[in-house]
């Protein structure tokens, strides 16, 4: 199986998924879309800004890896009504099934910066943008210091090497490299913007809990915790997320956490 596609499919990232709802519907209001946009939301999951925007009234197809996470974004388009959203299994390094020039809109929150080869997921995402249309990416940061590329790093360290040639998915959060990869696809420096932006994670769970979440469902935490086990390690990889959780929570009561995620808006003017 695609190693991308297996680590997608492993546990549920929809109850990860779940706890970053709001920040998703705020970031389709702020985009903009309107009733009408053709929009491909690619590594859509279960649909975090996919429903948000089809609730506006845009044709969206969503497109994912994850077998499992299309089944869900699907069920939960179904059950608030929205026909005008479908989610279909797909790669964003190839997207040969959709035409050119198909979309107004492509958007990508945390989804095509996990897939390999990028200089093809640039050149993809182009491709299937018409003239005058737009690409809204957001990318987490490497050597950020809040939440995501915190749990990254430290999972790293407990991981096994990557294999060789392997491009890290951080590297969609620095600005040089989203520049070169859509000149590359042919889109000059001056209509590529990018600005660090704020995501939140808000769970109704105590931090500790929120870690246990990552643990049982978060396929890249889950690795880690496997590659921990095989040496002796995981109660220190437990001890190391569950401080970087408290100390990052921002809710006022035990029961919640409430982290606040630093990432890098990409606004591609096509």
């Amino acid at each position: 199986m695609n190693p991308n596609k297996a680590l997608w499919e492993k546990g549920d990232f929809t109850r990860i998924a779940e706890t970053m709802r709001q920040s998703g519907k705020e970031l389709v209001d702020w985009i903009g879309v309107t009733e009408g946009l053709k929009v491909l939301d690619l590594g859509c999951g279960d649909g975090t800004t996919a429903l948000p925007a089809a609730r506006l009234g845009a044709e969206v197809l969503g497109v994912d890896i994850a077998r499992n996470l299309v089944e869900a974004g699907n069920r939960r388009a179904k059950e608030a009504g929205l026909t005008n959203l479908t989610i279909k299994e797909g790669d964003a390094t190839d997207l040969g099934e959709l035409a050119d020039d198909r979309f107004d809109l492509v958007v990508s929150i945390f989804g095509a910066m996990f897939a390999p080869r990028p200089f093809d997921v640039a050149q993809e995402m182009v491709r299937v943008t018409r003239p005058g249309g737009r690409i809204v990416m957001g990318n987490w940061i490497p050597g950020d210091p809040t939440l995501v590329a915190q749990i990254l790093r430290i999972s790293s360290a407990y991981a096994p090497p990557p294999p060789e040639g392997f491009v890290s998915p951080m590297t969609w959060g620095i600005t040089d490299d989203v520049v070169e990869r859509f000149a590359a696809a042919g889109i000059p420096e001056a209509k590529v913007s990018c600005a660090p932006e704020t995501f939140a994670f808000d769970a109704p769970v105590p931090p500790k809990e929120f870690v246990r979440l990552f643990r049982t469902y978060y396929g890249p935490t889950m690795n880690a915790f496997e590659a921990a086990e095989a040496n002796g390690r995981a109660d220190a990889l437990l001890g190391e997320l569950e401080g970087l959780f408290e100390a990052q929570n921002q809710s006022p009561t035990e029961r919640q956490t409430y982290i606040p995620a630093t990432y890098l808006r990409v606004t591609v003017e096509v």
